[in-house]
């Protein structure tokens, strides 16, 4: 809510109107009697644990601020790093010969004040372990931008756009028993053109995690 001068002086007279009601109503109440005894009660609950567990995602912030650096006379270039990302499996039932994955899919960065869009393949990515466990996952392949030249046999250069971040290199039922939580984090590059529209932009990378079978 949008706070003017006069929503403002609205709230102070309501901040004021309610302490001295508080002090009217305080003056009809007698004393509280002094203190003869008290007591304690401890408060006991027993939490049982998730039946069967789950595979989950979790994202370290909400936010990856890119900076300029390293621009040339062909392309503007902005970096960062993408918060710490963790999946966690607490399952006690794993099925045999399924695998998870995580994946990045970026939206079009969108201009504030009405610029043209930067489609989501000038972003790219180089996917990095913070936990390296014990072989049993791997970080997905880095992904050039549109504005890179492309790396045979595959052309890489298609940005973000439903990209591997994480996978697990065994199955699921292995790779819980070796440790049953991995970190994974990127460093990000967007590549413009020179002549981009000045501004600020922002784009929604979902990160998305999926178990499939082998």
């Amino acid at each position: 809510m949008k706070i003017t001068k006069g929503t403002a002086a609205r709230c102070a007279a309501g901040i004021l109107g309610g302490v001295l009601l508080a002090g009217v109503g305080s003056a009809a109440f007698a004393a509280w009697p002094d203190e003869e005894d008290s007591s304690g009660v401890d408060v006991k609950v027993d939490i049982a644990p998730v039946a069967g567990g789950a595979l989950s995602l979790t994202v370290d912030g909400t936010e990856s601020v890119l900076t300029e650096t390293g621009s040339t006379a062909t392309y503007r270039q902005f970096t960062g790093t993408l918060p710490n990302v963790t999946v966690t499996d607490t399952r006690t039932d794993v099925p045999a010969g399924v695998y998870w994955y995580v994946t990045g899919q970026a939206g079009d960065f969108t201009g504030a004040a009405g610029q043209p869009n930067i489609t989501p393949d000038h972003l790219g990515w180089t996917p990095a372990l913070v936990t390296t466990g014990n072989g049993e996952v791997t970080a997905g392949d880095a992904v050039a931008t549109s504005k890179d030249d492309p790396t045979p046999p595959v052309p890489n250069n298609v940005g973000l756009v439903g990209q591997e971040m994480l996978q697990l290199a065994l199955d699921s039922a292995e790779a819980k028993a070796a440790a049953g939580q991995w970190t994974a984090n990127a460093g990000l590059v967007l590549k413009t053109d020179v002549n981009v529209a000045p501004g600020s932009y922002t784009s929604l990378l979902t990160l998305s995690l999926f178990e499939d079978a082998f």
